[in-house]
Order: structure tokens, then sequence, then C-alpha cells
């Protein structure tokens, strides 16, 4: 019994992956438990926003301030994020095949979509900083308000998509689960240090929370998937390339903050390579082709496939190789 406890705390984020589906195709295929998904289902979606919330306090009450502040690398991150986005759009408005937009407009939302929150609580257990993360994703959230108005007409004539609209919708977002979060893990540090001294008691918290709304999202995405009327090569695109984005991405990410050293190193990684697929499946759902919305969904698991392998090497090694 211990070693199977033992393996599910070295492969947490699979195993979450893994009950997720298979907590979905219960709830989904055997009839007398489908009024219980149907009951359930939403209710677990409605978590989501909650878990995340308390998930980020905790690991805001940790910040350490004196890292809270821009670096060059996340300037140039950004600079990299917007180039391959612009890059992505060329090869979209030269296309003539419906087929190859939409797995290459797959791509593109992937690419354009920000950082995840989550990407703090992962990138601690790595070894990065958690101050250092969260100004990128401030910074990564401002260059999106400016560049999904630009390019979501250029992908799609018409995503009329509004600078106040984009502006509106990331704020939303923005201020919902990262910035109060942040205002309240600062109070606490401030004026309640025996709150942080719990919460530090308690280090794994925020990863196991986000492990549990990994379940709900593997869920959400295996349903995505299954019901789409997509098939044959454009659906194996669409599952197998966000692969290849995501390699690429975490590679590029490494390479470019490394040149700051392996703190930055660690955090350019997942800056880059750890999107909000949330977000990038509602911008897709409600802007652009809603067929494409398995992309975004084939990331998430193959991202956290790869944060799983990291989390492994790092525990097992003591550092991080890739």
């Amino acid at each position: 019994m211990s070693r199977v406890i033992s393996l599910i705390k070295h492969w947490t984020l699979l195993f979450a992956l893994l009950v997720g589906s298979i907590i979905y195709l219960l709830f989904s295929q055997v009839p007398f438990l489908e009024p219980v998904g149907d009951f359930a289902g939403p209710k677990l979606v409605e978590l989501l926003p909650v878990v995340i919330f308390i998930m980020l306090y905790m690991t805001f009450c940790k910040i350490d301030m004196h890292n809270f502040k821009p670096r060059k690398w996340h300037f140039a991150l950004q600079i990299v994020r917007t180039l391959l986005t612009a890059l992505v759009v060329l090869v979209i408005v030269h296309l003539t095949s419906p087929d190859a937009k939409i797995v290459w407009e797959g791509i593109f939302i992937i690419v354009i979509c920000p950082t995840a929150a989550a990407a703090a609580v992962v990138t601690e257990k790595l070894g990065g900083s958690i101050a250092t993360m969260t100004v990128y994703m401030i910074i990564a959230n401002c260059f999106t308000v400016v560049i999904i108005p630009f390019f979501f007409p250029m992908v799609e004539r018409s995503a009329d998509v509004s600078f106040m609209t984009a502006f509106f919708l990331v704020l939303d977002r923005v201020v919902r689960v990262l910035i109060l979060p942040l205002i309240l893990g600062l109070l606490t540090q401030r004026f309640f240090p025996k709150m942080v001294t719990w919460v530090k008691r308690m280090p794994n918290a925020p990863y196991y929370m986000w492990s549990f709304n990994l379940t709900i999202i593997m869920g959400l995405s295996l349903q995505t998937i299954l019901h789409s009327p997509l098939s044959g090569l454009v659906l194996s695109l669409l599952l197998l390339l966000p692969l290849v984005v995501c390699l690429i991405l975490f590679s590029l990410g490494k390479s470019i903050g490394g040149i700051w050293g392996e703190e930055a190193r660690i955090c350019g990684g997942q800056c880059l390579g750890q999107k909000n697929n949330v977000v990038g499946i509602w911008l897709m759902l409600h802007f652009l082709n809603p067929v494409c919305v398995i992309a975004p969904c084939a990331y998430m698991v193959w991202q956290n496939i790869i944060n799983a392998v990291q989390l492994w090497y790092k525990e097992k090694y003591g550092y991080l190789k890739w």
C-alpha cells in the first residue's frame, strides 16, 4: 500500500489526468450514473475558480517581495510569444485548405494564450521563483490585451474583438484569479504572520489543489474530444501537434531564460510552456472556429504530462535537467 501511495505522490499530475478520465467516462457512459454526472458535473466546474483562488492565495503567502520586479527575460519571452503568434498568423492567411486552417487555428490559440495561473505553483516545486513568475503573468496578460484584438481578425474575419472587449475579458480573469489572491497573500504576510506560518506547514497543499482541479479539467477536455465532429487526419493532428508545440515552447522558454541564469531557465520554461487553456477554449468557442477547441484541450494534457516528468526528475535527482 505504501508503494502505491509513493507512486501517486511521484506522479500526482498523471494520476489526476487518469482519475479525471475514468470519472468522466463512468458518469457519462454508464446509464444509471448519468443523472449523477449531469448534476455533479456543473457543480464541480463551478469549483474551479474557487480552488484556484485558494491555491494561489496559499502560494502568494510565501512570496518573496524582494524578487517582485520585472526582469529583462520577461519582455524577451513576450517578444518571442508575439513573433511566434505573428508567424502562425502569416501561415493561416496564406492557407487555402479548410482542414489545414482548422489545424493551424488550433496552434494559433495555443501560442497566443497567456501563462496559466497554476504555473506559479508548479514552478515553486521545480525550484523557481513565485514572485518572478507572478510578475511575468501580469506582464503576459497586459500583452494579451493588445495582441488578441490585433491578431484575431486576421485569423477569422468575423472575429470582431475590440480592444475593450479583450481588455475586460483579461482584466476580469486577472483580477479574480491573480490580483485578489496576491493582495490577500501580501496582506496576510504583513498583518497575520502566524497565518503565514500555518500555511508554510502545508507546502504541498496548493499542488494537490491544482491536481484536484486538473481532474475536473481533464473530464471537460475528454468530453470535448469525444464529442468533436472531426475525425481522421484532422483530429489526429489536433491531438498530436500540440505536443510538438508544447515541446518547442518549453524549450524556447528554457533556452531564453537560461541566458539569465538557472532560476530564469526554470521559470522561462513554465512561462512560455504552461498555457491558460481555459482562456484559450473560451476564446476559441466565442471568436474563432469552435471545432478547433480540441487543440488547447490536447495541449492541456501534454503540458501536464511534461510537468509530471519534470517534477519526477527534480525529486529523484535533485535538479531539473530540462
